[in-house]
């Protein structure tokens, strides 16, 4: 995955439908033999990678089919291996997007994987990945075909579409996922803020988390902040400018942005420390404009001051962007390590976050291994904040195959560098931990984040008897949260 590699598969599945799926899982099984299922291999937490013993992996890629799209019931019924970005093509002529639609890896991320593992960013006032499925059709480890709900309500009886939501495989692989759907809006409002200080600013987030006026709201440290801007090429690509004017629904309005972003260029973040980008999305354009100015007079009572508003504008603009971020802007490695904090403890978290780094300060100069983080709220209970390591060492197969090969023969190549890569893994656990003591939940649980201590033996139990039940021989992505 983006972080490491593990065992080599006996082989790869590539189903081309929920019938061969079915076959593969249970002809593999009843061999003894474990099955690993991979989406788009977006993972940096282990997701799909497997424990040393015989297994299949599933790769899903073949199966990318809208199956149907109900305008009327609001729903879109897809193959799980259909990415986030296919997905917004296919619903865009009906004016209609999933409520939660996608990550920014989603390019390449499945809907598939983003039940698996969840996960947020776009559409994040709908909640996360998994919010937006109703319904699921899963093959359990013997093959048989498990459905999850009706394909118009979750909620009629015990969920069990939520039971398969962040299973990272565990109980069956996911096939068919049918999603809710809204009407995508037609106002689109963009704000960037400026604050002076992290306490400044993680108030403010914590304020514009709560209030539940914007559809996305995300920001930066000063070391991430300077990293994107080195990458991002904003208005000297003219490709991206001219997509982001598109994007503005008309021709005075797209030129009038167009003009803004050009003379604003990536200077007017060179004195920011924190910064923080809003966009509202209603149906009308006074409704998301009305939306903005509150949000904007908010964050002013709490330190926040409006800034030139490229970021989000642009990000809109193109949401599911190459992946070319999973590389260091010079082409050193790259990994997150994340943590869902309540919104009442993001300035203790930030806090204890910064006293984690200074005391680590010394060592991680040595190994040349530098970091920064990505803050965005997720509901109005909690936020993401994300530390994000760079270190110098060789990309894998994986970046090859994902970064745009345009894109990667202007990065540097570092040697091999296993002591450096070694060291960040430890830095990782060590900070998982951190975020532990802070009483942190986290998407993408893969093998990276211990689930077991979060549930007490009743609720660990009820689990363990779930996997069980499901899969007695523990043969589905056996080790994936903690099973």
């Amino acid at each position: 995955d983006v972080y490491e590699r593990g065992a080599t598969p006996l082989a790869v599945l590539q189903p081309a439908n929920i019938e061969q799926l079915s076959a593969g899982i249970r002809a593999a099984t009843a061999q003894g033999i474990a099955i690993v299922p991979r989406g788009g291999g977006m993972s940096y937490t282990g997701g799909y990678i497997a424990p040393d013993q015989p297994f299949i992996l599933i790769d899903m890629g073949r199966m990318k089919r809208v199956i149907d799209i109900n305008p009327a019931d609001r729903t879109a019924t897809v193959e799980a291996g259909i990415s986030w970005a296919e997905l917004r093509t296919a619903l865009q002529p009906y004016g209609l997007r999933a409520r939660v639609w996608g990550t920014l890896s989603g390019l390449h991320a499945s809907v598939g994987g983003g039940m698996s593992q969840n996960g947020t960013f776009w559409g994040a006032n709908g909640g996360s990945l998994a919010d937006s499925a109703i319904s699921m059709d899963v093959v359990l480890a013997d093959g048989q075909i498990l459905t999850t709900a009706k394909p118009f309500f979750r909620g009629f009886g015990p969920d069990l579409t939520g039971l398969f939501c962040g299973d990272g495989g565990a109980f069956g692989v996911k096939a068919h996922v049918t999603l809710r759907l809204v009407a995508e809006g037609k106002g689109l409002a963009y704000g960037s803020f400026a604050f002076d200080t992290p306490a400044q600013f993680f108030t403010g987030l914590a304020v514009a988390a709560r209030e539940g006026l914007s559809n996305e709201c995300f920001g930066f440290d000063p070391y991430l902040q300077s990293q994107r801007m080195k990458r991002d090429s904003l208005a000297s690509d003219a490709k991206s400018l001219l997509t982001m004017m598109k994007a503005q629904g008309s021709l005075i309005k797209g030129l009038k942005e167009g003009a803004k972003v050009a003379l604003a260029g990536r200077s007017f973040l060179d004195d920011v420390p924190f910064s923080m980008h809003i966009i509202t999305e209603r149906r009308r354009q006074s409704e998301a404009d009305a939306d903005m100015a509150e949000l904007t007079k908010l964050l002013a009572e709490t330190g926040g001051r409006a800034v030139e508003n490229t970021v989000p504008k642009m990000a809109r603009s193109m949401p599911f962007p190459p992946v070319n971020a999973m590389v260091g802007p010079a082409g050193e490695r790259w990994v997150p390590t994340h943590g869902l904090i309540r919104n009442s403890r993001l300035v203790e978290t930030w806090e204890a976050l910064c006293a984690f780094f200074a005391e680590r300060a010394d060592s991680m100069a040595e190994h040349g291994v530098t970091w920064g983080a990505l803050l965005a709220a997720a509901s109005p209970q909690c936020s993401i904040v994300e530390p994000v390591f760079y270190w110098p060492d060789e990309l894998n197969p994986l970046h090859h195959h994902a970064v745009e090969p345009g894109h990667m023969k202007k990065l540097t190549r570092f040697p091999a560098n296993a002591a450096a890569t070694h060291y960040v893994g430890q830095l990782r656990k060590e900070l998982t931990a951190l975020f532990a003591s802070q009483d942190a939940a986290h998407f993408q649980v893969g093998r990276a984040y211990p689930l077991k201590p979060s549930h007490g033996p009743a609720a660990w139990g009820v689990l363990e008897a779930v996997k069980a039940q499901l899969d007695p021989k523990h043969l589905m992505n056996p080790g994936v949260i903690g099973l």
